[in-house]
């Protein structure tokens, strides 16, 4: 305890970041020793880069209350940077011939290249918040949509990247990590990166350019009244939000070693859509357990085929009816957490009292 009362929270980050490095390495060895078969690590990194994209749209349709409907868009953008980068730094590629660097190198600086995929998507999402600016709700859900389109076509027709028929060779860079040092480098960077992107939301959504993000979703009249630099705040959540989305999309192309414009879709955005308000707007934790829930609603509806796009969009409806502000609301764990704690207190002390009134009847 501190002079405060309150718990030692440099202790508590201390615990966190050790269970989390903890369990990190046990999914790696696991993985690595064959425990955890092709099929659960594939599961277990379309869940890791559901976080990133879920949390990160968050940023804005939850904190900010703004209405985005194209963040697959920038997942894209990110995607096709990073991987033309990492073709062209680490593999045999048809435009400069010979790797860039050595193949090697790609064990010290894929976290770059994921991150510069991240950067560039975080431009695109600039040219989508300076519109922002005069618009909301249905209008700037319309901007977002032909912002996606918009990505979606200029790849199409983007030969340099393989247009309609998609891009590929992104795993020379794993296979030049494996050369070096056998492990399952992808499931290894995307843990590692789902880590880093809710560390980075958590800190940003709890310090004060976080806060003045949140003026927005109550009231933009009262956030300017207030001194809020709105135009500011909607630029950061933007970019910010775009930017994760950019790394998730990194991920998603090495894991896959093959992406294409239809990957990137507006049902893509959708299902974004569907783990934000799922999970609640302005959850951290929520973001995270819808995305958790909703590939597993994917993996056990994919025998459905196209049918799991009429099932997927019926939970939304029922949810809206039933759920509105989703499972988390706009709560995170600590505060479930501290009411069950508080509850079983309050259950164990009315054991306590009534144990002695039962005895003195005997």
């Amino acid at each position: 305890m501190g002079l405060s009362g309150k718990p030692n929270t440099k202790r508590r980050s201390a615990v966190i970041l050790i269970a989390v490095a903890a369990f990190i390495a046990l999914i790696t060895v696991l993985a690595q020793y064959g425990v955890l078969n092709q099929y659960i690590q594939s599961v277990i990194m379309a869940i890791g880069i559901n976080i990133i994209f879920a949390s990160s749209l968050n940023i804005v349709n939850g904190y900010m209350g703004e209405f985005s409907c194209g963040h697959a868009g920038f997942m894209a953008v990110g995607a096709y940077s990073s991987s033309m980068l990492s073709i062209i730094l680490f593999t045999e590629n048809p435009y400069l011939g010979s790797p860039l660097l050595p193949p090697g190198s790609a064990i010290a600086l894929f976290p770059f290249v994921i991150l510069a995929g991240g950067v560039a998507a975080s431009f695109a999402g600039l040219l989508v918040a300076i519109p922002s600016f005069k618009t909301r709700d249905d209008y700037l859900a319309i901007i977002t949509i032909a912002a996606n389109y918009i990505i979606m076509t200029t790849i199409n027709n983007l030969e340099v990247v393989g247009a309609s028929r998609g891009l590929m060779g992104m795993k020379g860079a794993i296979t030049a990590m494996n050369g070096i040092v056998a492990l399952p480098w992808v499931l290894l960077w995307i843990m590692l990166f789902v880590v880093l992107c809710v560390f980075a939301i958590y800190r940003l959504m709890n310090s004060v350019l976080g806060k003045g993000i949140s003026a927005i979703r109550y009231d933009e009249i009262s956030a300017e009244i207030m001194s809020v630099d709105t135009n500011k705040m909607k630029l950061l959540a933007f970019m910010f939000s775009s930017g994760l989305a950019g790394v998730g999309g990194g991920l998603f192309a090495h894991m896959l070693n093959f992406i294409n414009p239809a990957s990137f879709n507006i049902l893509k955005s959708t299902e974004g859509m569907v783990m934000v308000y799922l999970g609640g707007m302005g959850s951290l934790s929520g973001s995270v357990l819808s995305a958790v829930l909703f590939s597993f609603l994917l993996e056990a509806l994919r025998p459905l085929q196209i049918l799991k796009w009429v099932v997927i969009p019926l939970l939304l409806i029922l949810l809206m009816q039933f759920r509105p502000e989703g499972l988390m609301g706009n709560k995170e764990l600590p505060y479930f957490w501290t009411r069950l704690v508080k509850l079983f207190r309050k259950m164990r002390a009315g054991r306590a009292f009534a144990g002695p009134l039962k005895g003195d009847g005997k």
